[in-house]
């Protein structure tokens, strides 16, 4: 996936936003799959890092089964997406750090912006990232 715009279902951005609202002091975390490269499924997983008010560590037991419950209903990893709740929806020094999906859509959302979420996407591959386009679809 090279592309520099990806369309999201709004069912899924308001998820993810809905998500992040009812955990205003952690990082919730999880996985999107997708279905003929759209995305298509919400995974929430548990963030076990130790600071779940900074970063995300997404439960490995719970990751493995997310990634079954993808491949049993054919889809693939499409993104992964986390929370920033006191910082702006850009990967931090951690995240590039730790991320290991190169193929996946990095999915940030944050909830420092005056009452406004605000969501941004990423490719980071070696420590850089790249911001993709996003914007809602409403057929999906």
């Amino acid at each position: 996936m090279t592309q520099d715009h990806i369309q999201i279902p709004r069912k899924i951005a308001n998820q993810l936003l809905h998500l992040a609202q009812i955990s205003p002091n952690f990082e919730v975390c999880g996985l999107i799959g997708s279905r003929n490269g759209l995305p298509s499924s919400c995974y929430p997983i548990k963030n076990t890092a130790e600071q779940p008010q900074q970063r995300f560590q997404l439960d490995a037991e719970q990751q493995i089964s997310a990634m079954a419950k993808m491949r049993n209903q054919g889809e693939q990893l499409f993104a992964i997406y986390h929370s920033h709740p006191s910082a702006p929806a850009t990967p931090s020094a951690i995240d590039l750090e730790l991320a290991s999906y190169p193929e996946a859509l990095y999915l940030i959302i944050s909830l420092n912006t005056k009452g406004i979420l605000e969501m941004r996407g990423f490719k980071i591959d070696h420590k850089s990232a790249q911001e993709i386009a996003l914007s809602l679809n409403e057929d999906v």
